[in-house]
């Protein structure tokens, strides 16, 4: 293991000597349910062991073994791992035992120096902490290859002291975190902090957070009550948009009189029409930009959970900035507490396709490795846009280049990065910063109701940004998406992404016009299909009957080259243009649960029986030879007219872009979409 040199200095005083206004950017904070699933994300008690983070210069036996050794080390973390939740106090402060040694390297209570490195002009950062009794806080810091050591000690005695640390050398990533070490009795940790000092004439900004909400009142009255009563807010958010697009009413839910009194007039109520996350969203930004009240607005999703701590550490981050950013914050799966979803995006601009950032690493588990044994995370890791389960953005970036696009939902947050980031504004998905949220893996919405706006959306982001002639890869994929899902009998989708493409070729027009009816029109359309008739009751269907025996008595497997992937779509598709026998349409084939819903497995079915993606019912595929022909060639001809008039469009997207993303263009679709009775 490498090593890096000391670069602190302990100062042990009651108060700093330093001069400086020092503002308080991040405090050390711990769940307040005692929940055990966060707990790891706060705390770590197997500090005694102190495995230290290993170096991430690549293996000499491959990144294959590489990962593989990293899995069986978090593992065996895994299992040695301990929980004490009885050891919190309050949201600030823990008891610690006796002989007994925790680690505060973790990802809410860790200082994720490289990105304050690479976005301000702050050179150090100040560590203050004070417990009740005599312990030793042991300093450590990391660098961008994962490697660690103890940078300064603090003995304390029962008083405040701190450590001033310097940032000079996180270029490309690196943390701060700091060790309790206790000795023959029990102490507290009261608090501990991080601060930066304030520039000449610094004033911290102020937030109006906007939460868009349909039909889920009881998350939306408990996150106002939460936010509303937090004490590290008071001073940080002036106002709470809620934008109610639903028919389930947030005023009717049982505490929402309660959520009045505690906000009082710091509460803006606004109820519309459906408009979608873009709609709400859209009205969020309108209402924070009317008036100079805020220097950020915050978009949050509704059906979310969120510390407190962390709105107030987006914004203390995005006043020291050195140009005006988004700082977003990660997604957490709300079923399985301490893992990741979504560390850092980015879009990939040949596809045109949002993923993961490069060097992120899906699905992580911070109770089977912590921060401190994770070299990837130690990298400080770009995005190119951050979702809008928690965005702040600066208002004057809103005012410069405009609200939300007007495609209701999907491609909204991603469009917006790129706008900014064109418009030469950067945006960061800061560490310590978090909700936790339904992932999408919880859902497949390429195939429902969605599907027409992933299609219409996806396009249009990319005839706004590709560099790449006639959207580079898109055409092929998009095209290649439809023959997959028509050999899959997945024909409600198919005539979705038809209609997406058709409404795309009408021009920007479309999209203020039909932003709050289309979705009716889309639910009705595909409702006609069988394979979207979810039916719950599974005794409704004919029994399960296969007219032919398997090739070979083998289930289908994946293609495992490209070769082999074309060979099987090819065969897929012939497969479809072949009339369908009585007894293939009367009985489904196979029972196919949603996690095998692949192509390659559908394209050799005449029907089959498909399980919903969140297990409640079931649909009836059903293979048809002439739909597949007529929506095939569907595809083509939109496929040829949006190649061959790419340019055309492009221009003419581009061109009205500043017009309906413009504050005028939505106070106008926000007056013809009022409250619905």
């Amino acid at each position: 293991m490498s090593t890096v040199k000391n670069e602190a200095t302990a100062t042990t005083t009651d108060r700093p000597a330093d001069s400086r206004p020092w503002q308080t950017v991040a405090h050390i904070i711990f769940p307040t349910d005692a929940d055990t699933d966060t707990l790891p994300l706060f705390v770590d008690f197997n500090a005694q062991r102190h495995t230290a983070v290993k170096s991430l210069r690549p293996s000499e036996a491959g990144e294959e073994q590489s990962v593989a050794a990293e899995q069986a080390d978090a593992t065996a973390s895994a299992q040695a791992t301990q929980i004490h939740s009885e050891y919190l106090s309050s949201d600030r402060s823990i008891h610690i035992p006796a002989h007994t040694r925790i680690s505060l390297g973790t990802y809410f209570n860790a200082f994720p120096a490289s990105y304050w490195r690479a976005h301000t002009d702050v050179d150090t950062v100040r560590l203050s902490v004070r417990t009740t009794g005599p312990a030793k806080i042991l300093v450590y810091r990391s660098t961008a290859r994962g490697t660690s050591n103890r940078v300064t000690t603090l003995n304390m005695d029962g008083a405040e002291q701190h450590t001033d640390l310097p940032l000079t050398s996180f270029g490309d990533g690196g943390w701060y975190w700091i060790d309790v070490v206790t000795s023959t009795a029990a102490v507290e940790l009261a608090y501990a902090e991080w601060s930066v000092p304030e520039p000449e004439g610094f004033t911290p900004g102020t937030v109006s957070v906007a939460i868009t909400t349909f039909n889920r009142p009881d998350f939306c009255v408990r996150n106002l009550k939460t936010l509303g009563e937090a004490d590290a807010l008071a001073d940080v958010v002036d106002r709470f948009i809620m934008t109610d697009q639903g028919t389930e009413k947030v005023r009717d839910e049982p505490g929402y009189d309660e959520v009045v009194d505690i906000l009082g007039d710091k509460l803006v109520h606004i109820e519309q029409g459906n408009l979608g996350g873009s709609g709400g969203f859209a009205r969020g930004m309108y209402e924070a930009t009317a008036d100079g009240t805020s220097r950020y607005v915050m978009l949050l999703d509704d059906d979310v959970d969120v510390h407190p701590e962390s709105i107030r550490r987006a914004a203390r981050f995005a006043d020291f900035t050195r140009h005006k950013t988004i700082v977003g914050g990660h997604m957490f799966n709300l079923y399985e507490k301490s893992v990741i979803h979504s560390f850092g995006e980015r879009v990939n601009e040949y596809r045109f396709m949002w993923g993961s950032s490069e060097g992120v690493r899906e699905a992580h588990d911070f109770a089977a490795s912590n921060l401190r044994v994770t070299p990837w995370m130690h990298r400080r890791i770009d995005v190119d846009y951050n979702g809008w389960w928690m965005c702040l953005i600066p208002t004057d970036i809103i005012r410069e280049i405009g609200l939300a696009l007007p495609v209701f939902i999907k491609w909204d947050d991603a469009e917006f990065g790129l706008r900014a980031k064109q418009a030469g504004y950067g945006t960061v998905s800061l560490p310590g910063v978090a909700v936790w949220h339904m992932p999408w893996t919880e859902k497949d919405d390429t195939i429902d109701w969605q599907a027409y706006y992933h299609a219409r959306n996806r396009w249009l982001a990319a005839m706004l940004y590709s560099p790449y002639s006639k959207g580079g890869r898109l055409p092929k994929e998009s095209l290649l998406t439809d023959v997959r899902h028509l050999v899959s009998m997945q024909y409600s989708a198919a005539e979705l992404r038809a209609m997406a493409l058709e409404d795309l070729l009408d021009g920007p027009e479309h999209l203020h016009r039909t932003i709050g009816t289309k979705l009716a029109e889309v639910r009705s359309t595909r409702g006609s299909f069988s394979d979207a008739q979810v039916k719950k009751d599974l005794s409704t269907f004919p029994s399960v009957r296969r007219s032919k025996p398997l090739p070979h008595g083998e289930e289908p497997h994946p293609p495992k080259t490209r070769v082999g992937r074309a060979a099987k779509l090819l065969s897929g598709a012939v497969h479809q243009l072949l009339p369908v026998k009585a007894e293939e349409s009367d009985h489904p084939e196979s029972r196919v649960p949603a996690m095998n819903l692949q192509w390659w497995r559908m394209a050799t079915l005449d029907s089959a029986l498909v399980s919903s993606a969140d297990g409640s019912g079931a649909s009836w595929y059903k293979r048809d030879d002439a739909t597949f022909k007529r929506m095939m060639q569907r595809s083509l001809a939109l496929h040829q007219r949006l190649y061959r008039d790419w340019d055309k469009l492009a221009e003419q997207y581009r061109a009205a872009l500043p017009e309906f993303t413009s504050p005028e263009a939505w106070a106008q679709t926000f007056a013809e979409n009022g409250p619905k009775k």
